[in-house]
This record gives C-alpha cells, structure tokens and sequence, in this order.
C-alpha cells in the first residue's frame, strides 16, 4: 500500500476482533478488517467468524478444505489496514531508547537491527525492499552499516580494513562482486572507509572544492585566449558551447560505457580491481563525501584523449579546438559539483527532483539512470528510469 503509513495494532485488539460487527484477521504481521466481507463469503459468515481475530494463513492455503483463488488474496489486500505487534516486541519497545525506530510497522533498519538482537525479528514485517540493491529508499543510502556483521553476513569487504587489497586478495567472482558493490553501504556518518591504508589514502579522497580551484582557473585562461584570438565572439560562444554540449553526450557516455561496463567486464581480479576504483566504491559506500568528486590526477588521465581529439577534429583552429575543450571541461565541472551536492546539499526545486532520480540510480536501479546533469540522454538512449514501483517485500 505505497504512500500511507498503516498502524500498528496490539495483538490484544486484533484477537477481540470476531464478532459481525467487527472481524478483523491476519496473514502474518498483516491485519486485515473483513467486516463488510462476513455476509458475502461464499461459505457463509459462520466461517469468516470462526477465524475472527486469528491467522488464517494456514486456513487460506489448505487445499482440502477449501482452495481459495488469486481474487480472494486480492479481496484481502484491499481491507488491509495495518500490522500485528505482539507482546515481546512492544516489550522491546517500551524498554527502547529509540521506539520511533520501530513502531509504526515496517521497523526502520535500525529497528530491525534492535528486534534481530531481542531475538523477537520474526514475523515483523520489513520495508520493502528492491532485489538489486537491498535498499528501501533513498534514506536508506544514509543508514550506518556496521561493518563486523556486514562482513559476516555477506563475506565481501571489511570496512574497518583497508579495501584495495581485500577486493584484489578476494577471489571474487565478477557476478558475486557486482551483486554486493550495488548493494550500498554507510561508513561511519559519511566518512571514508581505508581503501589503501597507507601513505597513498590522502590521494584517494577529494574535497568538492578543489575541482573548481584546479579546472577553472585554466578554463577560464583557455577561454580568454580563444576570445581574443578568433575574430567573432560570437562564433567563439558557438564553439564554446558546443563544446559544452558535446561534455553532456561524454558524461552520459562515460558513465554507461565505462563506469558500468559491468556486463563486459572481465572475470578477473584486474579488472574487478580498477572497475572497483573507477566507480565501483562510489556504489559501494555512496555518501562517501571525499570520494565522489574525480582526483584531479584520474581527471586528467581521462581528460587528456578528449584534448588530442578536440584537436584533431577541429585542426584547422588551435583556439577554435581550445574553446570547444573549455566548453567541455566547464560542463565537467558543472557535473561534478551537481554530482557532489545532489548527494549532500538541500537544493532548489529544479535540483531536487534530479536528486531524487540520481538517488534512484543509486538505492533501486543502477542499470539505468546514467544522466547526473540532466535526463536528456536518458531519454534520447531509453534508460531514463520511471518512477520507483513499491519494492518487494523482502
């Protein structure tokens, strides 16, 4: 039942529940008021009464008495109107520091956590969740994961150890690996997780800031040049900004032909290994706040080809190929600060919808939504992503 929250109703109240006038049962966790269905069941309203206020979940799935069909769930779901919460788990909230966490039903991650550890998780409904990545929503991308059971759990990656080598030592196949780096994690509020754990971590992390002190000084040079050395400015602004649009087509490209290349990715630790440091610990640890920017020195790396090809194609013009590199690295830099703060700012109208649907690509389908700037290439290519479904019910 996507947008509303349903109550979380005492296991006392439902089984009072079994008279005509008021008839509630349950499947599991989940109750439902039958009330106006008691007349109208084909077997008569004896029946309906003799299972008031209990769980038919046996009764419903019995063959021998009675199949019931598809149409007859489906009449259950419509007079759903909340959850179950028995004794020993509102015991567990009573003695909670954080009830909120639990009740109203499905718990939060944190109250799941709380019940699992009171030993009364079962039965408890969760939120539901998408397959992929294990995730509800895009607060879930902020819940702290303890690394100790997470690496008991799923066997992939300490977070109080260095990454790097556990990702290259691992052993990992490549559908094992890409199954749980999609599957995000939160390391301590937002810090950033040991990836070398060595003099070379300083280097793996990347204030926002610095990709406008480093990229536009030179940006703004390279543009003052081609202004003063091309005879139109307007036709500098043409290139300029072709320059501009043609970044919009790379971010795309590089995004879903390179970043998640996950499908041609070879089946080694090689390339787990640099798929993992390319943009795999971006999935894996998203709210990571210094590193989601691009290093200058990775920047670089990837830069350089575009310059030699700005220069080829147009090589008729040294500045004519200048301005249409500086439109392009001013649209880099553009989407690397929007990328920035659509993961850790609070943003205008326009901003916050593409900070919903970025963190859609994150939390419920990373095999599309690859425009961080804007949807056009998305659209244009047919992986823009429609709005998240309910997930199912882990």
């Amino acid at each position: 039942m996507p947008g509303r929250t349903l109550p979380t109703i005492l296991s006392g109240d439902v089984e009072s529940r079994n008279t005509s006038k008021s008839c509630y049962v349950t499947m599991g966790a989940k109750v439902y008021d039958i009330t106006p269905f008691v007349e109208d069941h084909p077997g008569g309203g004896e029946l309906i009464l003799e299972y008031g206020g209990k769980d038919v979940t046996e009764i419903m799935g019995d063959e021998i008495s009675h199949t019931h069909s598809e149409a007859a769930y489906e009449i259950l779901d419509e007079h759903l109107i909340g959850f179950v919460a028995k004794e020993p788990v509102m015991k567990v909230v009573a003695e909670s520091d954080h009830p909120s966490d639990i009740v109203p039903f499905p718990p939060s991650k944190q109250g799941m956590q709380e019940l699992r550890m009171k030993g009364v998780a079962e039965g408890v409904p969760e939120k539901p969740k998408f397959a992929s990545t294990g995730m509800s929503s895009a607060e879930d991308l902020s819940v702290e994961t303890d690394p100790t059971s997470d690496y008991r759990q799923h066997k992939f990656l300490d977070l109080n150890r260095p990454l790097l080598m556990q990702v290259w030592n691992g052993g990992f196949s490549k559908d094992f690996y890409l199954e749980q780096v999609h599957r995000p994690r939160h390391y301590k509020g937002g810090a950033s997780a040991p990836l070398f754990g060595n003099f070379l971590e300083p280097l793996s992390k990347t204030a926002w800031w610095v990709v406008p002190m480093v990229w536009l000084p030179p940006v703004a040079y390279g543009t003052f040049l081609a202004f003063q050395n091309i005879p139109n400015p307007l036709q500098t602004l043409v290139y300029w900004f072709t320059g501009l649009g043609i970044w919009t087509l790379v971010e795309y490209v590089l995004h879903r032909g390179l970043f998640h290349i996950d499908k041609y990715l070879p089946d080694n630790r090689v390339g787990i290994t640099l798929h993992f440091l390319l943009h795999g610990i971006h999935h894996y640890l998203p709210m990571d706040k210094l590193r989601l920017v691009m290093p200058p020195t990775l920047f670089v790396v990837l830069a350089t080809p575009f310059y030699k090809l700005a220069h080829t194609v147009f090589y008729w013009d040294w500045y004519v190929a200048t301005a249409v590199f500086c439109g392009g690295i001013f649209g880099y830099i553009g989407y690397d600060l929007t990328h920035y703060f659509l993961h850790h700012r609070t943003l205008p109208s326009y901003y916050r919808e593409l900070k919903r649907y970025h963190l859609q690509h994150h939390f419920a389908d990373y095999e599309n939504g690859f425009g961080v700037t804007s949807r056009f290439w998305d659209r244009i290519f047919g992986t823009e992503l429609a709005p998240p479904k309910a997930a199912k019910a882990a």
